[in-house]
């Protein structure tokens, strides 16, 4: 069962969402939330989104879908943000991917709240032969970075999500929220061999294989297409799609699997009979 989270809320937003406010009081709420700081801004919008009045309800929902992108960045920055209220911002927000890709994480804020490890190598990695290499969980810097991650906030996970280091994004996509592990896969030094080893591993996050199904620069690689094809999270659509481009030796071991979805597997048979008429 997973663990609830609670919603707290400032007595600012309180003013406009606690039980017996007027109408008046929370439609004005909808046009007064960006007059507020960033917290409250996001806390009151994503309450009156939730309104039982649909005046109210839609003028808030309206808000969220162009909220700017400065705004977004500056609520994943906060040390205040809410889980729950972080969580629907991808579907809430028009502008929240952009604004997340430009998200970049400061060592100071990190450090101020865990204090355990030097973010200096943020910026130096995945630049030598061995950057495809396994991470070694057993290495002592990684499990240093394994604890400093079980205190670290949602927002500070996705930050260091979108551009950690390679131990960083080893341990963010295996995160529960799909948001942070979501975001490893946007982190614009992620390599092919990564992702390559993470489809292999059958990962579970259906975010994460839509994702890569999505980056064209990473289906030019066959090898990536075929893992994809093996990996029966891949929404069938593409699967199928890859199978075309597949040569006969792989149509031949897809049409005997029994590890893959029968559909595929019957397409790969027909596939296979074109190629030798």
């Amino acid at each position: 069962m997973s663990e609830k989270v609670k919603l707290t809320i400032s007595p600012t937003v309180a003013e406009y969402v606690r039980p017996g406010t007027s109408l008046e009081t929370r439609l004005a709420g909808c046009s007064i939330a960006s007059t507020l700081a960033v917290e409250d801004h996001l806390m009151l919008l994503f309450c009156l989104s939730k309104d039982a009045e649909t005046s109210v309800r839609t003028s808030a929902l309206s808000s969220l879908k162009d909220l700017p992108k400065n705004i977004i960045r500056k609520y994943l920055e906060s040390d205040h943000s809410h889980p729950l209220v972080l969580n629907s911002l991808p579907n809430l927000c028009d502008n929240f991917s952009e604004a997340a890709l430009s998200t970049e994480p400061e060592s100071s804020d990190i450090g101020s709240k865990t204090d355990l490890i030097s973010l200096k190598d943020q910026t130096t990695e995945d630049k030598t032969p061995e950057a495809d290499a396994p991470v070694d969980e057993d290495d002592e810097q990684f499990l240093s970075k394994y604890k400093t991650a079980q205190l670290m906030g949602i927002g500070e996970k996705i930050k260091m999500a979108l551009s950690g280091d390679k131990e960083w994004r080893a341990i963010l996509v295996k995160d529960a929220n799909k948001l942070v592990s979501g975001s490893v896969i946007k982190n614009p030094r992620i390599t092919e061999g990564e992702i390559h080893t993470l489809i292999k591993a059958g990962i579970q996050n259906d975010e994460i294989m839509r994702l890569i199904c999505a980056n064209k620069e990473w289906i030019k690689s066959y090898k990536i297409r075929k893992a994809l094809i093996e990996n029966n999270r891949t929404p069938v659509q593409n699967a199928m799609r890859y199978l075309g481009t597949m040569v006969e030796k792989d149509l031949a071991g897809f049409a005997k699997s029994k590890n893959i979805a029968s559909v595929i597997s019957t397409m790969a048979k027909r596939l296979l009979l074109n190629k030798k008429k």
